[in-house]
């Protein structure tokens, strides 16, 4: 059972793949310390309440301009190359400080879904050596670890049955996400600061609420994991 709660930023600067060649075959990737301060600042944070699993969300559900968000990398890349790349740059990333980096996974209509739990909860000790090891291969790969595509219908689904259930048991604010709201992969959706009680997850009203909707909650985080996101398009 995930519970929901605001993160504060973390802070974030330097460029991952400021050393990329082209726009076209290696674009900047934002610095995973900036994906991590990125992430946070966009995103609340949501956690299964049995499991202690966290996940993080955005700050205004269904509210955020893609205009504003990190951008979808390029990569001249594409096929069985690409995912050859992009298990590279993961292999690199555990290698030099994250070993429970997951590899991202490339669909069929050339989406790129990835652990960005894992690069937001790295210190930036951490971070700043998989910037200089990896930002090459990132590059190349097209990974952009603050990017994710929008949310796949099986996972809005799964999301909107939840909140409908948490709505329905004494948690009136929360919203539906969409396909734009911002999730994390493996942890589902989150709430905003106004979603939520005042006295936050520890609130009676929402522990009552998440008690009362745990199954659905759980199916939304499985809907959000990599192996399920593999399978959109």
């Amino acid at each position: 059972m995930r519970n929901r709660y605001v993160i504060a930023a973390l802070a974030g600067g330097l460029l991952l793949a400021g050393c990329g060649g082209s726009a076209t075959s290696s674009p900047g990737v934002p610095a995973l310390s900036q994906a991590a301060g990125q992430g946070a600042q966009s995103q609340g944070a949501q956690s299964q309440g049995a499991q202690g699993q966290g996940s993080q969300s955005q700050g205004a559900q269904g509210q955020g301009s893609p205009s504003q968000g990190p951008q979808e990398p390029t990569t001249q890349l594409s096929g069985s190359a690409r995912a050859g790349a992009l298990q590279a740059a993961a292999q690199c990333i555990r290698q030099h400080g994250i070993p429970s980096y997951a590899d991202p996974v490339l669909t069929a209509s050339g989406q790129v879904y990835s652990d960005s739990r894992s690069i937001q909860n790295a210190p930036q000790s951490v971070l700043n050596a998989v910037q200089q090891a990896c930002g090459t291969l990132a590059a190349q790969a097209g990974l952009n670890p603050s990017y994710e595509p929008p949310a796949p219908p099986q996972l809005v689904e799964a999301g909107v049955r939840s909140a409908e259930c948490l709505r329905a048991h004494g948690l009136p604010n929360v919203q539906d996400p969409t396909a734009q709201t911002p999730y994390t992969p493996g942890h589902g959706f989150g709430f905003s600061a106004s979603e939520i009680p005042a006295g936050g997850k520890q609130d009676p009203a929402y522990q009552a609420a998440a008690h009362a909707c745990r199954p659905l909650l759980d199916a939304e985080i499985r809907a959000s994991t990599l192996a399920s996101l593999a399978n959109d398009g």
